[in-house]
This record gives structure tokens, C-alpha cells and sequence, in this order.
């Protein structure tokens, strides 16, 4: 290997050089392509938006009606700053004990609502008085309420509390002290405790609740606050199951506390509930869903007075994937989908609209690209901005009745970029593990490139689940690639299974099977990608990620050492044990059972025999830090030779600047066979 290492010359102190000033190259010299829209408040058929023009940010206003654009002098919406009387922000791992504030009579302005010792109290004019009795701090109730429409009744959740479950960080050198301090942080973990809510309605009048039957939503992951309805007869709440094998939609009667069952979605791996979207029509008599229940994601409609399924709105193979609006006076729901175009790629996002019957599907942007799109609030305008990887961003303002273009507003020039030696990355597609399934990802070249050397592959990897992670979109510097190229590597990502928005059996090959993330896949592309390109030389190939990435990336030299022969993991969540509940359970259920243990890096660790770099922030707030600790405890039991670098006061991170050195330095050794040159050298 040093022998063919010594004849590409490369590693070299050039090549770091390159590396590291990749980003100032390709930064800020794209023109007129990075478009922010914003739609204008009070003008309902006005938009703005930002673009630099290649010297500085410019604003622009566009009147759709009279199809005209005009600059603008200024940002007519400077940034606002968070009042610092709101105090500090609650962490997002933080459940609210929901006992603050207050609620406001929508009839009587003079009468609200608020929690004291457990119960509901009221005041009005200044008198105070509780509204309930019987709460305590093992069940008490929740302020977070709301009035029904009529102000008869104020509907909440009671709430038995969990105990709460903390993880304690040590800042080693803090900004403004000598002594290291104690941080703790509230983060719930797979197969914790949880609270127990319970929906109830409170008649303001007489204080009588009403609180239902658990029959149907007892085995709890979450039960969400009730909603009124405009009748102001019933609620309105959601169950997801803990296991996330049943989620329904349930209606309460106030005066009864009668709960029947409106919608159900059931599967025997999970219920993938963050795609889940309802919208219930104003007259009370449908409920719009999505649900990926034939595979795909799509949308129904629903009878609400019989609980009925009405017809499936949409359905194909393809996956919808937002509801942009539902127009109930003319029938139509707009939304957005991938995989409807046969000759693109299948991830590329495009707009529709449908009518509610499933007549009349109209693609509201065909040109092929990504698209992302700002519509006017009543969709008789948009603004679009379509790419690819390999192609540049064009802004159209269309018509939102047949996605007609109206006007092109910018068309990108990268003609300086270019002159920086950027190219596109290539998209390469091949089939997976099957066969026959394609696997679409992106293969990067150093600029220098020459057909006639062998390059060692590096794969960056996130294999999720929960979403796709390829560029879709023109991106001038794809941080995560080019960089690492320059030292004289091909680096690709791909979304291999395991990952969202084809169909649901090729994301849940990671039920209770995080440790696949789709590496069988990985390793098919890359092997058909080196039979097409002989200067990809598969018997070195490294491979890197952070967060889950990091899982994925250590789990392939774990379990496929014999083609990953070094591979870099930042912050990893290396035992779904011990990372947070939602992301965990989601994918690998509950209750904690041997899968988990199956999974672990940490239970595996005697199996590395390739090198390993490890990575923590000792401040990681998203994965515990002691994930990665665990790892390390288990390598060196096993007697087992790895690198570890910590980052004080990091939090989750790929590895900051100094670990960024340090990761190009390992794979460089590792699969360029060199010694790196001196970080002296590269001041």
C-alpha cells in the first residue's frame, strides 16, 4: 500500500490546505440563488424575499396581482430579539409540570383559570376560589386548559407525574472559574416512567368534572391536551400507545365523559406518529389524515359523525409528503409528494393539488428539481425555488390555480463558483441488497482529480431513521463531502434503508435493528460504484458520522470489518439505552428487551479489529456523554486499541475545529498509509 500511497501524493500539506480553505472558496459565490420568501402581513397578495446579488444581501417585493417586483432599501423585517423578561428558555428535553399561567373566560374577561395546590382555582374582579378539590400531588390538575367556546366549561388533563430522570455533566474549565462545575439536566430514557394524563372536562359553574373511562388510552406514550370542538359539545385528544403500535384519534363527550374512537392506525413494528396530519373541517362533519397504513404515505378522508373511512384521496406509489392547506369551501387539499415523477430521482419534492373526491391531481411545479415553495394564505400565488445537486436554483412567482409561471424573479449564476474549480457531485445509483432496490447517493472527487490513481472511499454516513440525508438541492459546499476530498479521498453519502420517504418496509428495516442502518445497502452501492470506477479502491474505505451517525459509523467496523477499515464517531449514541426516550423507543420499541442490547456498541465493542476514532463533547446535551464513556470502558476491558479525543465544554458536535484536524489526521494514516504532515506546518 505505501508504495501506490507514494505514487498519488497525497495527504500532503497542500492538500490540507485545500481542505481546510474549501469552504471560503465555495462560499458567498453563488449569485442570485440563495432566495429567503417571506409572505408580506397585511397584503395578502404580496411576497418578499432576500438574495445576495455577489456583493451584498438585497431585498425585493413582489406583487403578485400586478405580477411586478421592486428593491426594497432595507430588510423590511429586521430580526427580533427574545424579550429577557420571558427568562430562560426550557431545555427541550424538560416536561412541563404544566402548573403556570392562566386562562382568560373567551365570554367573561374579568373570570380566568389557574393552578394552585394541586387544583384549578378562578378569579374574578379579585376573588379567589378553587374550581376543584379532589387534586393532589400524585394527581392534580393541569393549568394548561382551555375554555369552551360558550365559556360553560374549562377542559385540561390531570396528571400523575413520573419520576423524572437526570444526567449530570461536569464542565471541566468554565468560562469564569478555576473549580469545575455540576450541570444536571432532566432526560427521560427508553423504558422510564412516564406521566399519566387523563382528559377531563370542569363545569366553571358548579366545579363538577367530568373524567372518563382510560379504556382506550391507558397503556400511555403521550395523550395530548384536549381540543374543543366549535360545537362546544366534545373534545377532541390523541393516544399514542407506549410502544407506538396504536395511535388514535379519540372524541370525549363533556357532559357524558363518553370516549368513542374516530380514527385508529395500528402496525406491528410502529406507527410512525411524527408523520401523522389531521385537519378537522370546520362544519364538523370530516377529519382530513395522512397515514402510511398502504405503505406509503397518503392521504383519506374521514367521516366524523360515523368514524367512517370516506375514500383514500390520494394513492400511488409515491409519498406525500407535507399538507400545504385544505380549502373546504372548494374542496381541494394541497400538498406536497416525492416519487410521482418515475424518471427522477425519488426524493425530489414537488407540489400538488387534489380535489377531496381524488379528482383532478394537478402538479403545481413540474419542472424537475427540489422544490419549496411560500404560498400566498389563499394559494392563488406561490413563490418557488427549484434545484438539484447538479443544477442551480431558478425563483418563479407562479399562479397557485394551475402552477402556471408568472414571472422568473432569479436564475442563479455559479459562473464564480466554477472559477474556483467547484464541480457538481455526481449521483450515483445502484441497487441495494436485494438486487433490485436502487439506492440514490452522491460521489465527491478531489479537484485534482486523476482517473489514473486509486482513492481510498471515505462514506459519510446518517442513517437516521426518521428522515433522508442526501443533498436534494443545489448546495455550493456540502460540508459533510468536499472538505475531506481535497486530502485525496472520494467521499459519498447515500440513504440506503433505514431511512424515510420510499415506503414503509424500506424504513422499518430498522425496527429493533438500529446496528443495520442500511449497511448492507451501503456496501452493494459502493462495491457497483467501484466496478464502474476501477480509481475507487474498496479495499480502503473509512467511514464517519456523528449522533446516530456515530452509532452507524462504529456498528460498521463492528459488524462489517471486513470491508470498513477505520471509521471516526462523534457523540454517538452507542446504546439506545442510554439516549433519549422519543428517538429510541420510536425505533426500537418498548419495553427494553434484548434488541437493545443486540444493538449496543457498547455490548459489542470485543468485536473491533479496525481503528477507531471516538469523539465526546463533555457537554453533549442531545446524547449523554457517558454513551461514548461506555464504549471506551468496553474497548479497554477487551483489550482493545482506539483513539479517543474529548472536547471540553463541546456540546453534540462532529468534532469542532480542532476534532475536524484531528479526523482528517486518522483517515489519512489510515487508509492514505502516510504520516499526516505536522499541525505546525498548517498555522
Amino acid at each position: 500500500m505505501l508504495m501506490a500511497v507514494t505514487a498519488t501524493a497525497q495527504g500532503t500539506v497542500d492538500d490540507y490546505k485545500q481542505a481546510f480553505a474549501t469552504r471560503g472558496k465555495y462560499s458567498s459565490k453563488m449569485v442570485d440563488g440563495d432566495v429567503s420568501v417571506h409572505r408580506k402581513w397585511g397584503e395578502p397578495h404580496k411576497f418578499w424575499y432576500s438574495v445576495y446579488d455577489g456583493k451584498e444581501t438585497v431585498y425585493k417585493e413582489v406583487d403578485a396581482d400586478q405580477n411586478t417586483v421592486t428593491i426594497l432599501k432595507e430588510n423590511p423585517q429586521p430580526p427580533r430579539r427574545r424579550p429577557e423578561w420571558r427568562g430562560p428558555q426550557r431545555h427541550w428535553m424538560e416536561v412541563p409540570d404544566e402548573k403556570d399561567g392562566f386562562r382568560r373566560s373567551p365570554t367573561d374577561s374579568t373570570l380566568t383559570v389557574f393552578h394552585r395546590a394541586n387544583n384549578l382555582w378562578t378569579r374574578r374582579d379579585g376573588t379567589e376560589k378553587p374550581l376543584t378539590t379532589n387534586g393532589d400531588s400524585t394527581y392534580y390538575y393541569s393549568a394548561w386548559g382551555t375554555f369552551s367556546p360558550d365559556g360553560r366549561y374549562y377542559a385540561t388533563v390531570r396528571i400523575k407525574p413520573a419520576p423524572k430522570h437526570y444526567v449530570y455533566y461536569v464542565e471541566s474549565k468554565p468560562a469564569n472559574s478555576v473549580e469545575p462545575v455540576l450541570h444536571k439536566q432532566e432526560y427521560a430514557k427508553p423504558g422510564d416512567s412516564l406521566n399519566y394524563r387523563v382528559p377531563v372536562v370542569v363545569e366553571v359553574a358548579t366545579g363538577r368534572v367530568v373524567e372518563p373511562s382510560t379504556e382506550l388510552f391507558s397503556h400511555q406514550y403521550e395523550v395530548s391536551a384536549p381540543r374543543w370542538d366549535k360545537s362546544g359539545r366534545t373534545v377532541t385528544f390523541t393516544y399514542n400507545e407506549r410502544g407506538h403500535k396504536v395511535y388514535r384519534v379519540l372524541e370525549m363527550d363533556v357532559t357524558t365523559g363518553r370516549v368513542r374512537t374516530l380514527i385508529e392506525e395500528t402496525n406491528a413494528k410502529y406507527v410512525n406518529y411524527n408523520r401523522l396530519y389531521r385537519h378537522d373541517f370546520d362544519d364538523g362533519r370530516y377529519i382530513l389524515w395522512t397515514s402510511e397504513r398502504d405503505g406509503r404515505n397518503h392521504i383519506y378522508l374521514y367521516n366524523r359523525q360515523t368514524a367512517k373511512l370516506v375514500r383514500q384521496i390520494t394513492k400511488g406509489e409515491f409519498y406525500v409528503r407535507g399538507i400545504q392547506h385544505v380549502d373546504e369551501k372548494a374542496g381541494v387539499v394541497y400538498f406536497s409528494a416525492c416519487g410521482m415523477n418515475k424518471q427522477e430521482d425519488p426524493y425530489l419534492v414537488h407540489y400538488y393539488k387534489i380535489g377531496i373526491d381524488g379528482k383532478h391531481l394537478t402538479c403545481l411545479t413540474p419542472e424537475e428539481g427540489n422544490h419549496s415553495a411560500t404560498f400566498t394564505d389563499d394559494m392563488a400565488y406561490l413563490i418557488d425555488t427549484y434545484s438539484t445537486v447538479q443544477t442551480p436554483p431558478v425563483t418563479v412567482l407562479r399562479s397557485g390555480r394551475d402552477g402556471r409561471v408568472l414571472q422568473t424573479l432569479e436564475t442563479a449564476d455559479i459562473s464564480r463558483l466554477e472559477a474556483e474549480g467547484w464541480t457538481p457531485p455526481e449521483v450515483f445509483v445502484a441497487p441495494g441488497r436485494d438486487g433490485v432496490t436502487p439506492m440514490w447517493g452522491l460521489i465527491r472527487r478531489p479537484r485534482n482529480f486523476d482517473p489514473k490513481k486509486k482513492y481510498p472511499v471515505i462514506e459519510y454516513i446518517y442513517s437516521g431513521p426518521g428522515d433522508q440525508y442526501v443533498p436534494k438541492s443545489f448546495t455550493p459546499w456540502i460540508w459533510t463531502m468536499d472538505d475531506l476530498a481535497e486530502l485525496g479521498f472520494i467521499v459519498v453519502q447515500l440513504d440506503a434503508m433505514t431511512t424515510s420517504f420510499r415506503t414503509r418496509e424500506f424504513e422499518e428495516v430498522c425496527y429493533k435493528n438500529l446496528k443495520d442502518a442500511g449497511l448492507p445497502d451501503r456496501i452493494a452501492w459502493i462495491k457497483a460504484a467501484a466496478e464502474k470506477y476501477p480509481y475507487m479502491d474498496i479495499d480502503r474505505v473509512g467511514i464517519y458520522g456523528c449522533s446516530a451517525g456515530a452509532q452507524n459509523a462504529m456498528a460498521a467496523v463492528l459488524w462489517h470489518g471486513d470491508f470498513y477499515k477505520a471509521a471516526y464517531a462523534a457523540c454517538g449514541c452507542h446504546d439506545n439505552r442510554m439516549d433519549k426516550i422519543w428517538w429510541n423507543e420510536q425505533w426500537m420499541s418498548y419495553p427494553v428487551d434484548s434488541s437493545y442490547v443486540e444493538c449496543s456498541n457498547v455490548e459489542n465493542a470485543w468485536r473491533l479489529e479496525r481503528p477507531l476514532m471516538l469523539v465526546v463533547g463533555e457537554l453533549d446535551d442531545n446524547v449523554d456523554p457517558a454513551s461514548t464513556m461506555q464504549v471506551v470502558a468496553a474497548l479497554e476491558k477487551a483489550n482493545k486499541d482506539f483513539e479517543l479525543v474529548v472536547l471540553p465544554g463541546a456540546h453534540h458536535t462532529m468534532g469542532e475545529t480542532y476534532g475536524e484536524h484531528k479526523r482528517y489526521d486518522f483517515f489519512v494514516r489510515h487508509l492514505l498509509g502516510v504520516e499526516p504532515p505536522k499541525w505546525s506546518q498548517l498555522k
